[in-house]
């Protein structure tokens, strides 16, 4: 069928286009296949493991790194060339087998059952795959079934729908086949559709399938979100940007040093190898192998509670985010309608077992099935200690009016020790226009405008806190066999109950701890205004002057008003993807980076367009999982915020590493730059660079990495500087610097013999203290870094790993100056004992040179 807007046709015309009576024939069904296709959504193509092993070769510190790898292996040392090369093939590695671990598991969360749908074909029900379904079927829709399709209802016998993936809105919406609905209807609002995705709560009908596959609602959804791009997370514009920055630096350093080397008349050659340990000098060769394993071991952590993280760089953006765009329905809420209170003036277990007898929901395996208002009563019931079950079978059903929604009200006789009493249950008003008499303390009463009056106000008091009310009614009758209108008339009125989808227990800390930490929920909901916003404020989402509107009301706003009041709406009610997607935009416009949660089909587009999308692992559907970066497996919007904490202490100790690899970056630097700059030989060699900073500075770097979260990391705001280093970050790496790579120089000119202690002058001694020097003094120095405010001494045995790998470390320098095959390959001397003490005195002097720093304030902040 063409693309028609087919909630605005009537009945009549819907006939006239297929046999809503027969259905299709063989004939038919084929060539509507062949026409318009199978009943199943294009499948995204997965990346191959050659491109996701690509994908780890274009951070600009590794393209750095394989340009110097090249010229090694042409003018340098070829086994520093392998060294680098192995580093970056681990890095590489690491990245490609996180992502497919995250693909596993992701998988094992499907479900690879096909559903079945019943339909009408030749004039007979028969049931089919669901993708066999083909446009002008006539789908047979009962209680429980999903909605395979798109259809236009053409039958309905008290049907109610629940939308709640698609629209978001939580309560089942009433269908009719023989209404007609404006153009301009909203998903919600069109009662004369059933859209696929969708589930049969009460009632049966059938309909007319009018969409199918990427043609219906949900296929369009899922068309959007191939059509939507997804941005590099902050932490790869972030590494992309350092590795930028060092990249000119290394140029910088090199183009000094052939500067000074010309003035110098040293040859060539020589000054490009010497480049060559500048460029190593320079670049942090092990930074993208750290960056990486501290984000796969951050999203093995995450897999523990109950988050699974696609892609590695997804973890630290979390940490980053300043604004949460969450979903209501199943995110905030638990997609459980609940009772919340009731009002009457009669015995409560007698009003809950009136409740519980008026109603079609059943126990199966624990469980209450069947419309969710009517398992809401049913767990009432049995919440205030009653059994339900048995009540339902002592209390047998004699007769019964089924609910429709013309009536809004449903009926039953039941038997009540040997007494036919009629239970009514419905909406207030409908309930109330066939109420003769109240029951007030076990007497009956003829209704006064008084205690109306006192029933309207109660109805009120708890419409404002936006629950579904409904009324109880009963009366004794004699002869079960009666019409609708002898039933419903005459009753006794009993109370009133309000329900709502309440929010999850959790949800109400998780925002305090959100908004303590600078970061801002918002709520995008396909629901009712007034129901979002009373979650909204309930849960302190919504607060004072920040304003609640409909999808309407972003519609009649171009993308600048949005623009000009993302900031100042709390609430966003009756939305559309589309509007999700324009919401999103506008926050990202304002520098925010954007975390959406949800899990339903409508919330996909959004989920792939932020910053970091999160979807529902229990009750999230497929398409939202496949378009989301992290997926929670307990369905508990406090796991996000467990998530920020996790993504900034992995932000933090990155930020540590890379403060930790610079600062001692800076002091190799320096001491070659003096060098050249006073024509000195060179204090360290190539070998001596790349073993520091590959072997030396790595493990610690990687210790680094699993340091504790700091006590006040969800009291500070949301670094909005989109930079790894910022002010405080400079000055630490170039004092720091400064002293290691003067430490450095001291011992390299003392091993040399310049201080008059000692008469040789030895180049090969003075390279063996500054070797030794350098990697004991880094080994050291990593202690200063696990806090920039607090004392070494509070926090030493913080982190295990760093004390393990401090002892590692030092154990394989000693190897290389103790091995004779090791001292050779790195052509090292040996040293008596006075020059291990002049050692043993300088390697500590960073330390010390940090600590009195942070005693007098002068270590920057965070």
């Amino acid at each position: 069928m063409e693309d028609i807007k087919w909630y605005t046709r009537s009945l009549e015309e819907v006939s006239k286009g297929t046999d809503i009576v027969n259905g299709l024939n063989d004939s038919e069904v084929s060539a509507s296949r062949v026409k318009h296709g199978e009943n199943k959504l294009d499948e995204q193509k997965g990346r191959s493991i050659w491109m996701q092993l690509a994908d780890q070769f274009k951070d600009t510190t590794i393209i750095i790194l394989m340009v110097a790898v090249v010229i090694n292996i042409f003018f340098g040392d070829k086994f520093d060339s392998f060294v680098i090369l192995a580093i970056i093939l681990l890095n590489a590695v690491v990245g490609v087998v996180q992502e497919g671990k995250a693909e596993k598991s992701l998988k094992a969360l499907q479900d690879m059952s096909t559903p079945f749908a019943k339909v009408i074909r030749g004039g007979k029900e028969v049931s089919i795959s669901s993708k066999d379904i083909v446009v002008g079927d006539v789908l047979v829709l009962d209680a429980g079934d999903l909605v395979a399709a798109d259809v236009r209802i053409t039958d309905s016998k008290s049907l109610k729908i629940q939308e709640a993936s698609l629209t978001g809105e939580s309560v089942p919406v009433d269908k009719f086949a023989d209404i007609t609905c404006v153009e301009d209807a909203v998903l919600g609002d069109r009662k004369n559709m059933a859209y696929s995705s969708g589930m049969v709560s009460y009632g049966r009908g059938k309909g007319v399938v009018v969409a199918v596959g990427m043609s219906t609602e949900v296929g369009k959804i899922a068309s959007m979100l191939n059509e939507t791009v997804n941005d590099p997370t902050p932490l790869q514009r972030q590494l992309n940007d350092l590795g930028k920055i060092l990249g000119v630096g290394a140029i910088a350093a090199c183009a000094l040093m052939f500067g000074v080397g010309w003035f110098n008349g040293v040859e060539p050659l020589e000054m490009f190898l010497t480049a060559i340990s500048l460029a190593v000098a320079v670049v942090p060769e092990s930074l993208p192998a750290v960056a990486t394993i501290v984000l796969a071991m951050g999203v093995n952590r995450l897999v523990d509670r109950n988050a699974i993280v696609r892609n590695l760089p997804s973890v630290e953006t979390l940490g980053s985010a300043s604004v949460i765009c969450s979903d209501k329905t199943g995110t905030l809420t638990q997609n459980i309608m609940t009772v919340q209170e009731y009002w009457s003036d009669n015995d409560v277990n007698d009003f809950a077992r009136g409740m519980l007898l008026c109603n079609d929901s059943r126990k199966l395996d624990g469980v209450w099935v069947g419309d969710p208002t009517e398992t809401a009563l049913s767990a009432w019931a049995e919440s205030l200690d009653m059994d339900a079950v048995g009540l339902l079978e002592k209390h047998t059903r004699l007769n019964e009016v089924p609910f429709d929604s013309g009536r809004k009200r449903m009926s039953t006789i039941n038997d009540i020790d040997g007494k036919n009493v009629v239970f009514v249950k419905g909406g207030v008003d409908e309930v109330l226009s066939q109420v003769k008499y109240y029951e007030a303390n076990g007497v009956v009463s003829e209704m006064t405008p008084e205690y109306l009056e006192k029933i309207q106000v109660e109805n009120k008091r708890m419409g404002t806190k936006a629950l579904r009310v409904l009324t109880l009614a009963y009366k004794y009758v004699d002869n079960t066999d009666l019409t609708e209108s002898a039933i419903e008339s005459d009753l006794i009125f009993v109370g009133l109950v309000g329900m709502i989808d309440p929010p999850r227990p959790e949800v109400r800390e998780a925002i305090r701890v959100a908004k303590h930490a600078g970061i801002r929920v918002v709520m995008i909901t396909g629901d009712h205004m007034t129901t979002a916003e009373a979650i909204g404020k309930d849960i302190g989402l919504l607060e004072e002057g920040q304003l609640v509107v409909s999808g309407k009301d972003v519609d009649a706003m171009s993308d600048d008003e949005l623009f000009e009041k993302v900031e100042h709406i709390g609430v966003y009610a009756r939305v559309s993807p589309e509007h999700k997607m324009r919401i999103i935009s506008a926050w990202k416009k304002h520098g925010h980076i954007v975390a959406m949660t949800g899990d339903g089909v409508n919330d996909a587009p959004a989920l792939k367009r932020a910053d970091i999308g999160a979807a529902m692992g229990i009750v999230g559907t497929e398409v939202a999982k496949s378009a989301a970066d992290m997926v929670l497996t307990d369905d508990n919007f406090a796991t996000v915020v467990v998530a920020v904490e996790e993504g900034r202490r992995i932000k933090d100790n990155i930020m540590k590493a890379i403060s930790y690899l610079l600062s001692c970056n800076v002091g190799e630097l320096m001491a070659l730059l003096v060098a050249i700059l006073f024509a000195w030989d060179s204090p360290l060699l190539p070998i001596h660079l790349l073993w520091v900073n590959l072997v030396t500075d790595s493990l610690p770097a990687l210790a680094l990495g699993v340091d504790l979260a700091e006590d006040d990391i969800m009291d500070r705001h949301p670094d909005m500087s989109g930079s790894l280093i910022n002010k405080s970050m400079i000055w630490r790496i170039a004092y720091q610097g400064i002293v290691v790579g003067g430490v450095t120089l001291v011992a390299y000119a003392y091993g040399r013999g310049w201080f008059g202690v000692h008469g040789n002058d030895s180049v090969e001694q003075g390279r063996t203290m500054a070797f030794i020097v350098l990697a004991f003094s880094q080994l050291i120095h990593s202690y200063s870094i696990h806090s920039s405010q607090k004392s070494v001494l509070t926090s030493f045995w913080k982190n295990k790993w760093l004390v393990a790998a401090t002892i590692v470390n030092g154990i394989m320098i000693l190897g290389v100056l103790f091995i004779p095959v090791l001292n050779n390959l790195f052509k090292l001397g040996t040293l008596d004992m006075d020059h291990w003490i002049v050692v043993g005195l300088l390697m500590f002097v960073p330390l010390i040179i940090v600590e009195i720093m942070k005693a007098l304030k002068l270590n920057g902040k965070h």
